[in-house]
């Protein structure tokens, strides 16, 4: 990443059994790894007695540390949606009281997420919308809850224009650019760091900053930069 010009990352937890491995890496690399901790809708039925206490700690621990991977997600059948939003709100609550940044998830749970919001007491300050894939009604939506968004290279797929398009309609300051890595792949044509084929390497973040920048326009990448700055407070 360093090699391409990547100046820090944020690494997001997707279960308890990550945390461990993504405090290490903070703590190896710490003025290059940013560490999110949290418990991803998909693993929200693999939580453990005392888990929110130890997701507290390891935040407090670590004044950078953010909440993530998070949210609610309709396109898997399990955990069910009942599940997912007890774990949901209880992180939200934590980043909330923390003051913590939060990644969030959102999957064909649009109507859920906004239900959630509308009946939460504390949403956190600062919040966002990972590989966002939502409409321009929904994120119009989002914005008015304070919602940040951010591009995955998986969007430069031909038949995802209309994501594509979604975000030249957004405020500009409101967007970032992420991997995702190893998950949401650019298209082959534009992946410097092919892993095993269709896996995703974080150092093709270079590639999709200037894929998306041919994309939305000229001056996009000083844009995106200021805003990564501001939104991570760095």
């Amino acid at each position: 990443m360093r090699d391409v010009g990547v100046t820090g990352c944020v690494v997001n937890a997707t279960q308890e059994a990550d945390w461990g491995k993504v405090q290490l890496l903070a703590e190896q690399f710490p003025f290059f790894v940013r560490p999110a901790y949290g418990v991803h809708p998909w693993f929200a039925d693999t939580v453990s007695e005392g888990w929110e206490e130890r997701l507290r700690k390891l935040l407090s621990d670590n004044e950078h540390a953010t909440v993530g991977e998070v949210g609610m997600d309709g396109w898997v059948n399990a955990p069910s949606m009942e599940v997912q939003r007890v774990v949901f709100t209880e992180q939200i609550a934590i980043a909330a009281d923390l003051k913590r940044i939060m990644t969030v998830h959102c999957l064909k749970a649009w109507d859920e997420l906004f239900r959630l919001m509308d009946e939460t007491d504390a949403w956190p300050e600062k919040f966002l919308m990972h590989s966002f894939g939502g409409s321009i009604e929904v994120a119009e939506r989002l914005l008015k809850r304070g919602a940040w968004f951010s591009f995955s290279g998986y969007f430069l797929q031909s038949r995802k224009q209309k994501v594509l398009e979604v975000f030249k309609l957004l405020p500009k300051d409101r967007i970032l650019l992420e991997t995702d890595a190893p998950e949401m792949a650019p298209p082959l044509e534009l992946m410097e760091f092919p892993i095993d084929g269709d896996l995703n390497h974080p150092a093709n973040l270079r590639a999709i900053a200037k894929a998306f920048e041919k994309a939305i326009g000229l001056g996009a990448l000083e844009q995106l930069s200021e805003n990564s700055k501001r939104f991570w407070n760095l």
